[in-house]
């Protein structure tokens, strides 16, 4: 319970705004990401949705920089990805689930990709998300992110992972219970 009140204090109505604040610059310096939209419907529809606005203050506390990167016009939903260049620095060296991580005898890692996905709220973008998220600029140069990976896969013991170099966007496999530094993961988040 202590850990609760502790949450709601850490995001209290002025670290609420200066977080909204935030989203706004980044909305506004990176336009190109949202052609055609207002951050006044935005915010609006942050602000009737307290619990996945708390979600996005997640992806930016892990340095994530969440921003708008498309608006699905049937349900009224804006699309936030994690647009931070390299994969979070927050969300590093994490296998890739709960299964991967159990099966580790020795030097686990802190917790899984999923797992930290569903405590913040998120999920983990697909590799066709990810691939639209490259048509909006250069990211992953340096690092890599888990991908979620397809059941037949995921069943073999293997997961994705994806990166950008030579201008070319890869999707790797690896051991699900792989772990490195520079691996992490990126989020969606439809509010």
């Amino acid at each position: 319970m202590a850990k609760e009140s502790s949450n709601k204090k850490e995001f209290s109505p002025a670290k609420c705004e200066e977080f909204l604040q935030a989203l706004k610059a980044r909305f506004e310096k990176s336009m190109d990401r949202h052609r055609d939209m207002e951050w006044s419907k935005v915010h609006a529809r942050l602000q009737a949705n307290p619990v996945k606005l708390r979600s996005l203050y997640e992806m930016e506390k892990t340095d994530g920089e969440p921003d708008v990167v498309g608006h699905d016009k049937e349900t009224g939903e804006y699309i936030f990805y994690d647009c931070s260049a390299e994969s979070p620095a927050g969300r590093r060296s994490l296998c890739y689930d709960r299964e991967a991580l159990e099966s580790r005898k020795e030097n686990k890692p802190k917790s899984s990709a999923m797992d930290l996905a569903t405590a913040m709220g998120i999920a983990i973008l697909t590799e066709e998300q990810y691939r639209e998220l490259q048509k909006l600029g250069k990211f992953d140069t340096k690092t890599s992110s888990w991908v979620k990976t397809p059941s037949a896969i995921r069943n073999l013991g293997g997961a994705l992972f994806c990166d950008r170099r030579f201008d070319t966007v890869f999707v790797y496999h690896n051991g699900a219970e792989s772990y490195y530094a520079a691996r992490g993961f990126r989020g969606s988040l439809r509010v």
